[in-house]
């Protein structure tokens, strides 16, 4: 009954978010904008996001050998792929990761060692997000010139950058009881293996720089995006934007961003002095291609083994 209605929930605050959210947009005069140079652009965005996902693939194949969960590349790319479907189709952002977790256990890893390289490779990921965007706030500080804007964006940022900073620090910490104690054994082992990748000569700048290039890849996904609308944003403009609004996305409390995604795409636009509904449109053709790319995840995961052996098998993820 309580995932019930979490998931009512979330589906009400996609639906309300995406209300007003598409107040701000003239659906008519957007979908005139598309024509077949926009296809093409959206094809581009298509590419650019399985490129996305491969270079997130090589970064989790470093993390994952390091819990004891060895993935094939060929393998690792099949499960990211379906992760796709399952985000754009599970109540959250997230909601693939649950289901990567899943194909790893059953394919003999074990759930402790699936978890942690889940766990950890989304934990990097956060972390260099918030670096990309600290990086770039002397820069996306002066674009935003609303007061409540510029607090909002140094919150965020701070805050994620400050919990995965605590996340590394928990690791080196030397009290015994970290290890033991129910409330944190499994956090501070994730932590451990976190230091031990970021930090290793052999992993550490390889994992950092694959890091890094996932988020920048989603920006060019979203400039290919203004490209395919013609929308009078320069590239400098969307680096700023965009990723603050993807952090923001990852919060668990819609259907696969939507609503959310919009309603802060719109919402940073405004602040900055850019026109909200540009950032409406924007989000909606990025939503787009993430469906389009979780369409073709769904076709993957029909046709997989794991699909044909366990299809009568509900997935389910031990708490």
């Amino acid at each position: 009954m309580r995932r019930i209605l979490l998931s009512t929930l979330k589906i009400l605050v996609s639906a309300a978010l995406l209300y007003f959210s598409l107040r701000k947009v003239d659906l008519a005069e957007l979908v005139a904008r598309i024509d077949v140079s926009s296809l093409g652009w959206i094809g581009v965005a298509i590419a650019v996001t399985f490129l996305q996902i491969f270079i997130g693939v090589l970064r989790w194949r470093e993390i994952s050998a390091e819990c004891g969960a060895p993935l094939p590349t060929r393998q690792a790319m099949r499960f990211n792929v379906i992760g796709t479907f399952f985000n754009q189709t599970l109540p959250s952002s997230i909601g693939g990761d649950a289901v990567r977790l899943w194909l790893v256990a059953r394919n003999g890893a074990g759930w402790r060692a699936a978890t942690y390289s889940i766990f950890v490779d989304r934990a990097i990921g956060l972390i260099a997000l918030a670096v990309v965007i600290v990086a770039s706030l002397p820069w996306s500080y002066r674009l935003i010139t609303d007061p409540h804007g510029r607090s909002a964006l140094l919150f965020v940022d701070f805050a994620a950058l400050g919990g995965g900073l605590g996340f590394l620090l928990l690791g080196r910490l030397p009290w015994p009881w970290l290890k033991h104690w129910w409330g944190t054994h499994h956090i501070h082992a994730c932590s451990v293996i976190a230091n031990r990748v970021l930090f290793s000569r052999v992993h550490g700048p390889k994992v950092a720089v694959l890091s890094l290039l996932v988020h920048v890849l989603a920006v060019v996904i979203a400039w290919c995006v203004v490209q395919s609308i013609a929308a009078p944003i320069l590239f400098s403009q969307i680096f700023q934007l965009v990723p603050p609004v993807m952090l923001i996305t990852m919060l668990p409390i819609s259907i696969a961003g939507w609503g959310v995604r919009e309603a802060t795409m719109g919402l940073a636009f405004g602040y900055a002095g850019l026109m909200a509904n540009e950032g409406v449109n924007i989000s909606l053709l990025y939503g787009a291609v993430s469906f389009i790319v979780g369409a073709i995840g769904g076709l993957v995961w029909i046709l997989s083994a794991e699909k044909a052996a366990q299809g009568t098998v509900p997935i389910e993820v031990p708490k």
